[in-house]
């Protein structure tokens, strides 16, 4: 009877372990299933880490080329042009014949002072038949009076013929417009038949000097760069022949400060431009021709490089999301963090991040299958 007794006993704690190990089982597989299904409902997100490294940046802008050297020049307000030897867009040669000037009425005033001149030498004469006749007369005072006269009339005789001179080599001067140096004629204002206007008769570029175009830049990306006055870079050109676009050598003489570039309602966004000033000197150029830039080069410093996508904006600036693995009941957990960073430069593809919190072994969110905030678990592709 006792052993009846101690056998069902026995039996009994048999089954309650047994029970026991299986609810036991069940609720740890219940919670594990509970767990997968609540991992399954979190956001996945795609990641990578960032680099450290250079980032490849672009400088590009256009310009129209304007000649270096060029001169103005025009005849007389008064004279009429009288026949025009070239056209805009002619290549010239110094002095190379390029306009003459009606001179009829220079001449006719020319004529007139040589009729002066002859009345001043026929007046002379005179003077010097008066100083015969006092010497004659032996009258002392007006031999006196007869000899300062024919003086003071060769002075005059000599000033009028110093002005004819000086006339007829304006004369030469103005009836004929030529070039001063071997260059292209950029600009015709002068019309045959009619007087200048007040502008230029002609404007002629000297290709000799160059030409020259500005393109606008981000001053930090220029220092970034590295990029100085001295510079030899590619320029094209598009060209008048069949709209070709032709690949010349340019170099930068020149960088200025320039307009900041205000992004936002305030000052406080304003961005440091420079003028970068780029000559050529080709002897097919003309002026006048649409000049292009597009400078890549290698960042002088270095930092982190995340893609672009990682990169999010707030009012409160910009900022990655990072993982951070933290420890749970069943194993780490994977939560979003909230970085503020400082972007240096970016490109289409990259953008270079200085801080201390980031670092190469850090894993950045790139893309998420629902919307992030700073705390949320997630789980990993």
């Amino acid at each position: 009877m006792e052993l009846n007794t101690g056998a069902a006993e026995q039996r009994r704690k048999r089954i309650i372990l047994v029970v026991f190990i299986s609810f036991m089982g069940l609720l740890l597989l219940f919670t594990l299933f509970s767990n997968t299904l609540q991992s399954l409902t979190l956001p996945k997100v795609t990641t990578e880490q960032p680099k450290m490294g250079d980032i490849q940046l672009v400088i590009e802008g256009s310009g129209i080329l304007q000649p270096i050297a060029e001169a103005k020049l025009s005849g007389s307000i008064e004279r009429k042009t009288q026949q025009i030897f070239v056209k805009e867009g002619d290549r010239v040669k110094k002095g190379q014949k390029l306009i003459t000037y009606d001179s009829q009425s220079t001449k006719q005033e020319i004529e007139l002072e040589v009729t002066n001149l002859d009345k001043q030498k026929i007046e002379q004469q005179n003077l010097q038949d008066q100083f015969i006749q006092s010497s004659l007369e032996e009258d002392e005072l007006k031999l006196r009076s007869a000899q300062r006269e024919i003086e003071k009339g060769k002075l005059d005789i000599a000033a009028q013929e110093r002005k004819i001179n000086e006339m007829r080599e304006q004369l030469t001067k103005d009836q004929v417009l030529t070039a001063l140096f071997d260059g292209i004629i950029t600009k015709l204002n002068a019309v045959e038949g009619l007087a200048s206007a007040g502008e230029p008769d002609i404007i002629v570029s000297n290709s000799g000097q160059g030409y020259k175009f500005e393109v606008n830049a981000d001053a930090k990306r220029l220092s970034r760069l590295g990029i100085s006055i001295g510079e030899r870079i590619k320029v094209e050109v598009d060209t008048d022949q069949e709209q070709q676009t032709n690949s010349m050598d340019g170099i930068i003489e020149e960088i200025i400060n320039a307009e900041p570039l205000i992004e936002g309602a305030s000052d406080e966004g304003a961005l440091p431009q420079k003028i970068l000033r780029i000559k050529l000197l080709d002897a097919e150029l003309k002026g006048g021709e649409q000049a292009r830039i597009k400078i890549e080069k290698s960042s002088l410093d270095q930092g982190l490089l995340v893609s672009n996508e990682a990169i999010h904006q707030d009012r409160e600036g910009t900022y990655v999301f990072v993982v951070e693995e933290q420890p749970g009941a069943l194993g780490n957990v994977f939560v979003v963090r909230k970085v503020k960073i400082e972007s240096s430069e970016k490109n289409d593809k990259e953008t270079m991040i200085q801080t201390d919190i980031i670092y190469a072994e850090d894993k950045i969110i790139l893309n998420s299958s629902e919307p992030l905030q700073d705390g949320d678990r997630i789980r990993l592709e």
